[in-house]
């Protein structure tokens, strides 16, 4: 029996648990909170961020990632992109020498422009054949409830790969596998920022065009940052691309898409943040995003927007008359 450890209880990381129970495997759930360790334990479920799923027995919960980690084949990292380098030099000593390190995150490193993968390597000197990055229209609450769900991981080593696509195959959640890391991360990434340009647009009241407009631009966008740093242009067409980014963009249920509609209706970041109790990494990582794209000399504007409503202070309205007055180019 495969066993896997989860690091992160937020609901994305509960829900791939289950998952991997479902699918077979003997699962450690670590959780900093020692309330919430006890409260899964004690009601096999996790009220906080996935209130009415019953947890299988298989899944364990735990406060001490040593304990979590002893003995995994699967080490899943599933916490806020911009704390994981704080959080995995606690956990580096602690991972099992061939364990295969799996990353649920989506967002690029605030400083540094790298991402999940690159910090990953670079903390704990694994190699790139262990590292692997899970990414499609994964909505934690409808996989939660076992809706129909399919996705990619992404890994460099295609034996690898196979066998974390069978360790997290259930009736209800299909992965299937790529060697493009960079373009499923990327994608991942980038659909976050889109997503919060989407939810602006909502909030100020506007429909179905300027979604669908932002949404082929947001990929524009994607695509060609993807091409500057090496990716498979092809990946963006897929789940790991423009699956995601329709879901993200689209879904009620989608955090950053959620927190831009806040914005939109003329809320602050910091209103925002004080009412909703889970991370929408878009936020931080859309400037992440504009400082790799610039660095590689890549246009784009959704970004920037976004940038600007988020972090210069420039209002919903104002970014949507910036956006449509730029200089017209061809498609």
């Amino acid at each position: 029996m495969t066993r896997a450890a989860v690091l992160g209880a937020g609901s994305w990381g509960t829900t791939f648990a289950k998952v991997l129970a479902d699918a077979g495997c003997s699962v450690s759930l670590h959780a900093r909170r020692p309330e919430l360790v006890a409260t899964i334990t004690a009601s096999r479920e996790n009220a906080d961020y996935l209130p009415g799923v019953r947890l299988p027995d298989a899944v364990r919960a735990t406060g001490d990632a040593a304990e979590a980690l002893d003995g995994a084949d699967v080490v899943v990292l599933a916490v806020p992109s911009q704390t994981l380098r704080a959080n995995l030099t606690d956990w580096a000593p602690l991972l099992p020498p061939d364990s295969s390190l799996l990353s649920l995150m989506k967002g690029v490193e605030l400083g540094t422009t790298k991402r999940m993968s690159e910090v990953i390597r670079e903390v704990t000197g694994a190699g790139a054949d262990r590292v692997a990055a899970l990414s499609g229209p994964n909505l934690a609450r409808e996989i939660a409830e076992e809706q129909p769900s399919a996705t990619v991981i992404a890994c460099s080593d295609d034996d690898r790969a196979a066998a974390l696509q069978a360790a997290c195959h259930t009736r209800y959640f299909r992965p299937y596998t790529n060697p493009d890391l960079v373009g499923c991360e990327l994608g991942g990434a980038v659909k976050n920022v889109i997503a919060l340009a989407c939810g602006v647009a909502a909030g100020l009241g506007f429909g179905d065009n300027t979604r669908a407009s932002l949404i082929t631009r947001g990929l524009a966008e994607t695509a060609r940052l993807g091409i500057a740093l090496g990716a498979d242009v092809t990946t963006f067409a897929g789940l790991a691309g423009l699956g995601d980014l329709v879901a993200t963009c689209s879904s009620p249920l989608s955090r950053n898409r959620t927190f831009g509609e806040h914005l939109g209706q003329g809320m602050s970041v910091a209103e925002v943040e004080q009412i909703t109790r889970q991370t929408a990494e878009g936020v931080k990582s859309c400037r992440s995003v504009l400082d790799l794209a610039r660095a590689h000399g890549v246009d784009v504007p959704i970004t920037e927007a976004v940038v600007r409503v988020c972090h210069e202070g420039e209002s919903a309205a104002q970014m949507v008359r910036e956006m449509m007055s730029r200089e017209a180019k061809p498609e």
